[in-house]
């Protein structure tokens, strides 16, 4: 197996490449389209061949030449939205990549349709924790559904599982269940009444520089 994070200084941007190298098959996950033409060599260094491009989830709107660059991987564009040239994937889909699975597990909150992905013992759960660190959306999108996809889905994951985000500012990029389950600074040892306060602080507050 290859494992490779790859990370943006500039922004705390991640993206995650995972291979069967025996097999030769690999998936990115949340890849950026400014980083295509690196992609593209990493794979051909290794003689990869891409399966799947999975995104937790999107700023289309934002950017919007963003699906045009991805599909320059020439792999199909796995998310929870459906729109031209992607593949939509919902809650318990399984996909493979050579003799490797990855599950699907729907955690919207960030974004109204944002997934993660469970491979073996890790967890990418994109803008699910890195609450301040998204450049494009730094409050949740839907705070109450984050909290129950926080609590309800990351939370009861074995304590050493390993959680890795998408995006990071001044902090790890990788940690645990048991970290964040007691140390988040938002999620930790509070109330939901308690946490939507603080994601009520946060948004009346002014937005900072990324």
């Amino acid at each position: 197996m290859y494992f490779r994070i790859i990370h943006n200084e500039t922004n705390g941007e991640l993206t995650y490449l995972l291979a069967d190298t025996g097999a030769r098959e690999a998936v990115l996950i949340d890849p950026h389209g400014r980083d295509v033409p690196l992609l593209l060599a990493l794979l051909a260094e290794r003689e990869l061949r891409l399966r799947w491009v999975l995104r937790t989830h999107q700023h289309d709107h934002l950017q919007p030449k963003e699906p045009q660059l991805l599909a320059g991987l020439g792999a199909p564009l796995a998310q929870g939205t459906l729109q031209a040239g992607s593949h939509f994937t919902a809650e318990g889909d399984i996909l493979a990549f050579g003799h490797e699975l990855i599950r699907v597990i729907s955690t919207p909150g960030h974004t109204e349709s944002c997934l993660s992905f469970a491979w073996r013992d890790r967890f990418f759960c994109g803008g699910l924790l890195a609450i301040e660190a998204c450049p494009h959306q730094p409050t949740p999108a839907d705070p109450e559904e984050l909290w129950d996809s926080v609590t309800q889905r990351l939370f009861t994951l074995p304590d050493e599982t390993l959680l890795f985000s998408s995006h990071e500012r001044r902090a790890r990029a990788v940690s645990t269940v048991l970290e964040q389950r007691r140390w988040h600074p938002l999620f930790a040892g509070v109330s939901r009444d308690e946490y939507l306060a603080r994601i009520a602080a946060l948004t009346s507050k002014p937005l900072q520089a990324h």
